[in-house]
């Protein structure tokens, strides 16, 4: 079947047994692995990667129950240069992924999501609709994070980090007008196993220990520990933003 308003650069390598839609856009030197499926609408810069398995540009399905993802037209989803996508991933169409960003395998990018430049999506990370991720944030392997969260610049998220934004577990018609998940300010760092509840505001620099559970905001530049999460001291000069390379 002959697609319709195709663009593909004589450059691309392409891959066995790839699928792709009318009216996408592929620029010079993009390396495709196989069994690749990109949707229509789909824009991918110069110098990307998309390793095997990987679907782009899906359109979001909708359980009865959401009450976070609108089916609606979404805008493309926008790849620009040298961003390295890994096998098995799904990026929803709708999202947009800057300069150098860097997915893992088996990680799940979901519409209305935008990634800033050199930032870092972990093996099997999930981002949620509604989020906002800056340039330079690092999310490791297994990572959570639910819709509606905002993550500023240079934050560091560990492995299996859990986002939540509903307050009401699922009950009440009354939850649906306070969804918010998390937002963490410029240079917050989030440990292991750590659980951030809907709505907290994680400050500039601070730091949440392994295995806390975060039930109010955090100012900023300390660090809070246990269960609920609570003041444990202040973040050390030599570790903050500031005073990085």
């Amino acid at each position: 079947m002959e697609r319709k308003n195709v663009k593909i650069d004589k450059s691309v390598e392409m891959g066995k047994n790839v699928v792709i839609e009318d009216d996408v856009e592929i620029s010079k030197n993009v390396k495709i692995g196989h069994n690749v499926v990109i949707h229509s609408g789909v824009k991918i810069s110069q110098g990307c990667v998309i390793g095997d398995n990987t679907v782009l540009g899906k359109v979001p399905f909708k359980a009865k129950a959401s009450e976070t993802t609108k089916l609606r037209e979404l805008p493309p989803l926008i790849i620009k240069e040298y961003v390295t996508i890994g096998a098995n991933c799904v990026v929803y169409k709708g999202a947009k992924l800057e300069k150098y960003v860097f997915v893992g395998d088996l990680a799940s990018i979901r519409e209305d999501v935008e990634i800033g430049e050199y930032t870092i999506i972990g093996r099997g990370v999930t981002v949620e609709n509604q989020t906002k991720i800056g340039k330079h944030v690092k999310i490791e392997s297994e990572a959570y994070i639910t819709a509606i969260s905002e993550i500023e610049d240079y934050c560091f998220i560990a492995p299996e980090v859990s986002f939540s934004n509903d307050n009401y577990l699922a009950r009440g018609k009354e939850r649906t007008k306070h969804f918010k998940g998390p937002t963490l300010k410029k240079g917050a760092r989030i440990g292991v196993n750590a659980t951030i509840l809907p709505g907290v505001v994680i400050g500039e620099d601070a730091l949440v220990a392994a295995g806390a559970v975060v039930t109010k905001d955090v100012p900023a530049k300390i660090i809070v520990a246990g269960v609920p999460a609570k003041y444990f001291r202040d973040v050390p000069d030599e570790q903050l933003l500031e005073n990085q390379d």
